[in-house]
């Protein structure tokens, strides 16, 4: 094997076997020394020196004469980072944004590029108000980023800028307690809520977004003042089978959160054989109350009964259904949703998800999709070639509302998607347009008008895609 083939197997662990090659191509040297200058296992320099491109001499070793060790390019520009920061959408305070400052944000990406061969890896935010994945590639443009988030407004924002500065960042939407996309990252990053149900379940939905040799980076802080919470969260990350590599103390710095010192710890995460086990277990129902503040906060106390009890009056379903879209609903009987605990994203998910069958789901008056026309006509289009949706406010204790959503017999190509977002869109999309065109696209074409009309489309579904992006390809 040659030496760029065996450190292109190494992935993002190529980086820290930089230091021996540069020495290896600088003359003879002792396995010891290679040994000290990477801090790696002997295991492993002994892999390297086993490779075509090493000559051995007694006991020292260099690379063979005429041989160029791969080299770097050279990093980005962060001087546009400011203007991207700039631009983020506020933080919320329901899910327990806190914006990182300007400077710890170029030392993410700076330490996650000095650390790791990013060049051609694949990093993945699990939550990203702080832009980690913009940071990370305009440091290393040939590196490729999947951002996951509930927030839509922050998913719309990272695509503009994207698009824009030609970075190979992908958005995707998801709320952790239902669900992940399926992903396989070398990398994952996290800034999670700091309640230990936070830390866990993001922490878990990240090992099921990485590769078996992948890492974890996940920014942590608490108070010295109490240190019993330090100690219960620290308990969830042994518990999902994660062992500290390292832990960077102060090395993210935030305007706000001053509780813990606007200032959280770096904590270098690897996971175990068990660690997958433990993941599924963790995420297998788990508590939707997960933040420190709002209606999905650890202390909410849920919707008021006479408000559900509204709901079902309004619907012919009988009982509630859980707001999980990440799979199809069971049966085709009437649903009915309590979404009071919807940060924003959730009614529009649970429209796009459910069969074509009549559908109720209550809200808080002011949810963004329904406190003005603007808001429900947005909703009202997004799904019209499946549902017509009524807007009923104030009902029961008058801070409630319930939306129902009655089915439609219109179809065509935005119908049959809206019918089967659980599936992969670029098959579900050639063969609506094919139905469609009455068998005048064959398949060939109609996959070829596909990647016309979505050139960067992968291997998504409809139901994980932003909704800026499920509007588009639906219009």
């Amino acid at each position: 094997m040659s030496l760029t083939s065996f450190l292109a197997a190494r992935g993002v662990h190529a980086r820290a076997l930089r230091p021996a090659v540069d020495l290896l191509a600088a003359g003879w040297q002792p396995l010891d020394a290679l040994v000290r200058a990477t801090g790696v296992p002997r295991r492993t320099i002994e892999d390297l020196l086993a490779t075509d491109d090493v000559e051995r001499r007694e006991q020292t070793w260099r690379l063979r004469p005429g041989v160029t060790p791969p080299t770097r390019e050279p990093a980005g520009d962060l001087d546009g980072l400011a203007d991207v920061l700039a631009g983020v959408p506020r933080p919320l305070r329901a899910l327990d944004h806190v914006q990182a400052d300007l400077a710890t944000m170029r030392q993410r990406a700076r330490w996650l590029d000095e650390t790791y061969e990013l060049a051609g890896a694949h990093l993945v935010c699990v939550g990203d108000h702080d832009l980690t994945a913009l940071a990370a590639c305009m440091v290393r443009p040939s590196l490729t980023a999947t951002v996951v988030d509930v927030d839509e407004r922050l998913l719309a924002y990272v695509d503009e800028v994207a698009r824009a500065r030609n970075l190979s960042v992908r958005c995707l939407h998801a709320d952790f307690r239902f669900g992940v996309p399926a992903l396989d990252a070398d990398l994952v990053f996290t800034d999670p809520p700091y309640t230990p149900e936070g830390m866990r379940l993001f922490l878990a939905r990240a090992i099921q977004s990485l590769r078996a040799d992948g890492r974890i980076i996940a920014a942590y802080g608490y108070s010295p003042l109490a240190p019993a919470l330090g100690l219960k969260v620290q308990k969830e990350i042994l518990g999902l089978g994660l062992v500290a590599e390292a832990v960077l103390p102060g090395f993210n710095r935030y305007h706000g959160a001053q509780a813990v010192g606007s200032a959280a710890d770096l904590y270098v995460l690897q996971p175990t054989s068990g660690s997958a086990n433990q993941a599924a277990a963790a995420v297998r129902g788990a508590a939707t109350a997960i933040y420190t503040h709002g209606p999905q906060s650890v202390e909410s106390a849920g919707a008021p009964p006479e408000a559900v009890a509204a709901l079902l009056d309004l619907s012919d379903a009988g009982s509630l259904t859980p707001p999980d879209w990440t799979a199809p609903y069971p049966g085709r009987g009437p649903l009915a949703f309590d979404l009071t605990a919807d940060p924003g994203p959730w009614l529009a998910r649970v429209l796009i998800a459910a069969p074509r069958t009549p559908v109720a789901a209550l809200v808080v008056n002011n949810h963004p999709d329904i406190a003005d026309q603007a808001g429900q006509q947005a909703l009202s289009s997004l799904v019209e070639a499946k549902f017509r949706l009524t807007f009923r406010r104030s009902v029961a204790d008058g801070r409630h509302a319930v939306v129902t959503a009655t089915p439609v017999d219109g179809r065509g190509v935005a119908g049959a998607l809206l019918d089967r977002p659980h599936g992969k869109l670029a098959n579900i999309w050639r063969e609506a347009l094919i139905q469609d065109s009455a068998g005048a696209l064959t398949k060939r074409e109609a996959r070829a008008r596909v990647a016309e009309l979505a050139p960067d489309l992968r291997d998504e579904r409809l139901i994980d895609l932003p909704r800026h992006r499920v509007a588009a390809l639906l219009g």
